[in-house]
Parts: structure tokens; C-alpha cells; sequence
């Protein structure tokens, strides 16, 4: 769907097959909350993870706003937004669905090896994988491998090929690897020995130790505040942002040991120690610039 395409009659049409849409400003997010919603001031929509009073006409919240009423899509508020959209989405968790998102070849490999056939979406870079049934969203589940479900929205680009199946276990046990926080207290498993990172195992490394130190610490609070859920994930994405740091250095930069410290805090809200690892270890490779 190109920037100068008008959404609105495809949104139009999705609702009437029970697919709830919402539109998707310029960089292809979705629009930010108006002034009343801003920051969740308005307690959130009824259907978010914490359920509150909003009841605002605007398309706010995210994937919260999609909707399968023609009467909102329709509303001023909502023209407003379908003039400045430049693309639609989607709620597949909405509409009794689940995208696997394959973002490369290798993560499309994987998936024809491993995963029942069924509706298939090109994407700019690889395809949406779609499945009758909703479950639990994550990202990161294996590399280049998103989960889109519940809590998520994914872009509509056609209505793709071949034949919608049933969400198969193995789906569903991407996400059950995925992290969730046992009972207060109780850790599923501990990180024995870690080195923590230090100049004695980063010789070099063309950054100063507090830089690194500085960088990690803030890395290792977004993981911690994972408390419920996506920590896995989060670990991921630090690894991955720490490592591009250090594309440019000599080496040694002592990533091995920044990895440590990453799967301690993750292992600390509740993910399982092997998975926190794998997570870890993807996002360490993973890095942007050293993906060729």
C-alpha cells in the first residue's frame, strides 16, 4: 500500500469480515494519543493490558484503536486520521488470528522447515505467516522470528495466499519459551560464576568504562522492569543495541561478559536460564552492523 493510496474503503471492507483496523501515520506507527490521552492520562481503552474509563473518539492507544465499528472509522475524529494515513492495520488477536512475523530468508527457512503451510503475506523484507486462533504476543522468539497476536497490530498488505490453518502447537510454544514472572521471591533458575564487565576484560575497547558501565546499567533496569512479561524479549534488544556499540572497536570489548550480566537480570525477573541465554546470545550477534 503506497503513501498516496486512501485506506479507508479497504478498512471499510476488513470490518465487515470482523477484522478490527486502524490507520497508520507517516513512518507507518500508529497515531500518537491526543492531548486528553496523553501519557494514559484518561485510564486507557477498555480492552488494554490495564483496562480504564477512555472513551475518546480519537484514534488513540496504539493497537487498542482498532476497530470493527463503521460508524468510528467514519467519525470526524477519525477522517482527520485516515487523511494524513499512509497505511492500515490490523488487530490480529482481535480478529481470532495470529501472525508469525519472518523478518529475512533465514527466519522464512526456518519456518517452511518447521511450520504447517497456510496463509501467506509478502512483506517488505520477508512474509506474514497467518494462523486461525489467538494467542500471547512476543518479539525476538527466535531470530528474526515476531509473534502478533494479542496486544499487537500488524500492517495489512492483501489478503495474501493459500489456505488459513489452525495456530499449531509449535506457534504457541515459541511464546511458551517466552518469559513470565513466577511468584514473588522465586527465581526459576540462578546464573552461577558470571564475570562482570570491567577494562581488565575489554582491552580493546575504544570506549571509557563509564560509558559501558553506563550504557549496560540503563540495559539492565528495562530488563528488571520486565516483571510480568517480555523480558526475554527486552534482553534481546539490549544485547543488540550494546553490541552495535562496539562494532567499530578493536576488540576485545568483553561482550561475553556483558552477555553475563544481561541473562543474570533477565534470569532474575523469572526467565528460564536457557532461553535467557539464547535471547541473549541472538541479540549479541544480532547486532546491526553485524548482520551481513
Amino acid at each position: 500500500m503506497s503513501a498516496t493510496s486512501n485506506p479507508l474503503p479497504t478498512a471499510l471492507s476488513l470490518t465487515a469480515s470482523g477484522v478490527p483496523v486502524m490507520p497508520l501515520r507517516r513512518g507507518k506507527v500508529p497515531f500518537g494519543n491526543c492531548p486528553s490521552c496523553a501519557d494514559n492520562a484518561c485510564g486507557g481503552r477498555p480492552n488494554m493490558k490495564t483496562p480504564g474509563p477512555c472513551c475518546c473518539p480519537a484514534p488513540c492507544h496504539g493497537w487498542a484503536a482498532a476497530t470493527t465499528d463503521p460508524a468510528v472509522l467514519t467519525s470526524p475524529a477519525w477522517t482527520t486520521a485516515w487523511r494524513r494515513a499512509v497505511a492500515l492495520a490490523y488487530h490480529p488477536g482481535g480478529a481470532g488470528l495470529t501472525v508469525v512475523d519472518l523478518d529475512d530468508a533465514q527466519a522464512i527457512a526456518w519456518a517452511r522447515a518447521t511450520l504447517p503451510a497456510t496463509r501467506t503475506v509478502p512483506t517488505t523484507r520477508g512474509e506474514h505467516w497467518i494462523y486461525q486462533g489467538a494467542m500471547r504476543s512476543a518479539n525476538a522468539v527466535r531470530p528474526g522470528v515476531d509473534i502478533k497476536s494479542h496486544m499487537q497490530y500488524a500492517r495489512w498488505l492483501g489478503p495474501g495466499t493459500g489456505r488459513m490453518t489452525d495456530l499449531p502447537p509449535a506457534v504457541r510454544a515459541l511464546v511458551g519459551m517466552e518469559d513470565t514472572t513466577p511468584p514473588r521471591r522465586m527465581v526459576v533458575s540462578s546464573v552461577s560464576a558470571r564475570t562482570a564487565w570491567d577494562r581488565s576484560v575489554a582491552t580493546g575497547c575504544r570506549h571509557t568504562e563509564r560509558y559501558v558501565r553506563t550504557g549496560l546499567e540503563r540495559g539492565l533496569a528495562l530488563v528488571r522492569a520486565r516483571t510480568e512479561s517480555g523480558a526475554g524479549s527486552q534482553a534481546f534488544g539490549v544485547a543488540r543495541f550494546l553490541a552495535a556499540q562496539h562494532t567499530q572497536c578493536p576488540g576485545p570489548c568483553g561482550l561475553d561478559a556483558i552477555g553475563e550480566e544481561i541473562v543474570a537480570a533477565a534470569v532474575f525477573v523469572g526467565v528460564p536460564e536457557p532461553y535467557a541465554r539464547r535471547a541473549v546470545a541472538n541479540g549479541l550477534e544480532r547486532a546491526p552492523e553485524r548482520a551481513a
